[in-house]
This record gives C-alpha cells, structure tokens and sequence, in this order.
C-alpha cells in the first residue's frame, strides 16, 4: 500500500464530503470541490476522518490510492482554510493593479497586459509590486500563478521579472573582455 494512502485525511468543523461511485465532492466555508474518481481506491468515512484503501493489488491501484488522497487532502484544506500564492515584481516600473477580475500588469513591455483571473480565484495588490493571489484550489492557484510569471521570467543577470515570493533567482556574472 502508498505509504502516503495509509494516513487519514481529518475533516475540520464546517466541512463536509460526499462519496459517489465516480467522484467525491468537498463543502466548506470557502466554496466546493469536486474531484472525479476511478474504480481503483475505495474511500470510507469514519468518525470524521477520510481513508483511503486500493481496490485491488496492483501497483496501479497503489499508486492512485496515494494520489487520491492527497488531491482530497489538498481540497479539505482548500475549501477549509484557502491557497495563497504570492507573486513579486522585482524591476524599474514594474507594476500591477487589481481591476476587477483581472490584474494590469506594467512590465517593461510597449503595452500593458490584462490577465483575466479564473473562477475562484481572487488577486489583491498590498503594495504596487505585490500579488497576492487566493483560492481554494490549490491546483487553479497554482496555474495562475505560473500563467503570470511567464510574462516575464525572471533573467540571470538582474533578476527583473516577476518571480514567486520563496523563490531564490541565481544571478549570472556578466562577461569579462
């Protein structure tokens, strides 16, 4: 069995599951996810907490097993208490401002790019060269995320772009003559 497969999920005040054949959907204070399933893991409540079994002995089934638990996991956590992924602007007029369900960003480029938020996911700016973007799915925070950092990646040499908050940009020396 996944060694991951063999903890339970803990389900918090306020959250509540629902277990079908094809999918199994999560309710909370933040919204609701639903996740499809294969025949491959069995999925029991007990007392409050989610467990999760392979279905028969394959290795396929093995590995699922682990997976399922962690994408319910993850949207346990999403709908209870929320993602938030921060982005940074690290250049010369670099900027970004939230218009609704979209962020303008000002990069260095000849124009300004609007990047439309998806469902479920909220943008906030503390300061001009700050995102904050929140969800509960930890997989659509993410994407968006990585949607707005490749605008502009982060170069070797400065490090301008737009980079995540925890991420270390190695720098590059310039070339001696």
């Amino acid at each position: 069995m996944s060694r991951i497969a063999k903890y339970p999920v803990a389900l918090p005040n306020g959250v509540e599951t629902t277990i079908a054949e094809d999918q199994i959907t999560v309710k909370g204070p933040r919204g609701t996810l639903v996740q499809p399933l294969t025949g491959d893991v069995t999925i029991e409540l007990n007392d409050g907490q989610l467990t999760f079994v392979a279905a028969n002995e394959t290795r396929h089934a093995n590995a699922m097993s682990g997976t399922v638990r962690s994408l319910v996991n993850n949207m346990v956590t999403g709908v209870s208490t929320g993602f938030t992924r921060k982005l940074l602007l690290v250049g010369v007029g670099f900027r970004a401002q939230v218009q609704g369900n979209a962020i303008k960003l000002q990069l260095g480029f000849s124009h300004d790019i609007v990047h439309e938020l998806p469902a479920g996911v909220t943008a906030e700016c503390p300061t001009p060269t700050e995102i904050l973007l929140t969800g509960a799915d930890k997989q659509v925070v993410g994407q968006c995320a990585a949607e707005i950092r490749a605008y502009r990646r982060p170069e070797p040499y400065k490090g301008k772009g737009v980079r995540y908050a925890e991420e270390h940009v190695a720098l590059k020396e310039t070339k001696k003559k």
